[in-house]
């Protein structure tokens, strides 16, 4: 398929001057310009929780957004008053997606229409602000932040070993298992009492985020459970809705930190990894959040992600440009070469057509192939069943 042609992008390090001009798919860009998505302001207003993907129906109003809201409602977590969460009947999220013939339920489901409405919700909450920006941070927030640095902490109770192989330090086995071993009452240390039955339908999303202990890989598809276990903290209404920029910058920002560095200590594969045509090995939400986070800048462009100086100059308040800052520290050679993908993206004109483009892209290659989504696990929180009108 024909790309659209911008110009290549100036101030480019040195490298990369001599490479081919940048070229945008027609599938990322729509060209000439991007079809504008819903307006996700006017959804929030509204209380609903966004949109679902092309050819799903569309969810009840604001399905999640509205336990977020009665989590303002309910008792603070050290009450003893029962929630109305308390009554659901939990379950052990299993497996639905067993052929590709499946995807199609997937698509329909209510799991898919909530899981991309807390994706987008964010989306929108973190649109033009710095990750230094000023928020509300809340108990659970904390407690979450907490959870994490207790895994950040056992990466360094537990040393890579030395073996002949140089990627897949068995070494994570043995840091799985204890995640494996105490991820409920990781998890307890978040859900308040009264809602101890959700816990282990959501531990297991936890420990579905931080990667494959048999294969020793990391992938978008881990990426996606983690923000499960947070949709589905939201649902119970451990989180709330004024926790929004909180959950992308502070929660979500320190899961990146943590996963990075099991990356790095036991050299993890990446997970169903498209190499150089993929947008990276192992993330992708925060490409999302971090373009964003970069709309209407009043000088930082798509083009100047590709610009040494400017990525390390602006890397501490935006996410898209720390991903850039890590792909420039493990890879090496020409950007255009090891990240073809993003360097046909710098070429986008704004960082709203970014963002829209990128949400398309995630949709496309990320929840709507079967290699991913055959691990996604359901449960009452995160249902296989379609979408119910209301």
């Amino acid at each position: 398929m024909r790309g659209c042609k911008f110009p290549v992008p100036p101030s480019l390090a040195p490298g990369l001057r001599v490479l081919p001009e940048a070229k945008v798919s027609a599938d990322f860009c729509s060209c000439p310009a991007l079809s504008p998505l819903p307006d996700l302001g006017a959804r929030a207003a509204e209380g609903r929780c966004g949109v679902p993907g092309e050819g799903a129906p569309r969810a009840p109003a604001g399905r999640w957004r509205e336990k977020m809201a009665e989590g303002e409602r309910q008792p603070p977590p050290d009450s003893s008053e029962e929630t109305p969460s308390g009554a659901q009947n939990f379950i052990i999220p299993k497996k639905e997606i067993h052929t590709v013939p499946d995807m199609g339920k997937w698509k329909r489901s209510q799991a898919y229409a909530d899981y991309i409405g807390f994706i987008l919700t964010l989306n929108e909450g973190v649109k033009g602000k710095k990750l230094t920006f000023e928020y509300r941070v809340s108990e659970a927030i904390e407690k979450l932040v907490a959870l994490l640095n207790t895994l950040d902490r056992w990466i360094d109770e537990t040393p890579p070993v030395d073996q002949p192989s140089r990627f897949g330090n068995k070494a994570y086995r043995t840091w799985y298992a204890k995640l494996d071993e105490e991820a409920e009452n990781l998890v307890s240390t978040v859900v308040p009492p009264q809602l101890a039955a959700a816990v282990p339908e959501v531990a297991v999303y936890l420990k579905e985020s931080v990667g494959n202990s048999t294969r020793i890989d990391y992938g978008t598809g881990h990426e996606a459970a983690f923000a499960a276990f947070l949709c589905c903290l939201c649902k119970i209404g451990v989180l709330r809705v004024d926790d929004q920029i909180a959950i992308v910058f502070k929660v979500f920002n320190r899961y990146l930190e943590v996963m990075r560095k099991l990356q790095k200590t036991y050299r993890m594969e990446p997970a169903g990894s498209q190499g150089v045509w993929g947008l990276d090995d192992f993330q992708f939400l925060p490409f999302i959040w971090g373009s964003s986070q970069l709309i209407d800048h009043p000088y930082l462009e798509p083009r100047h992600f590709v610009d040494e100086k400017a990525v390390n100059e602006n890397h501490k308040d935006y996410m898209f440009l720390e991903c850039i800052l890590f792909i420039t520290e493990m890879k090496t050679g020409p950007f255009a070469e090891h990240s073809n993908q993003l360097w046909n993206i710098s070429a986008v004109p704004s960082w709203s057509k970014v963002n829209q483009g990128l949400i398309r892209m995630y949709k496309a290659e990320c929840l709507e192939k079967f290699p991913v989504i055959q691990h996604f696990k359901f449960g009452s929180l995160l249902p296989i069943h379609p979408v119910t009108s209301g």
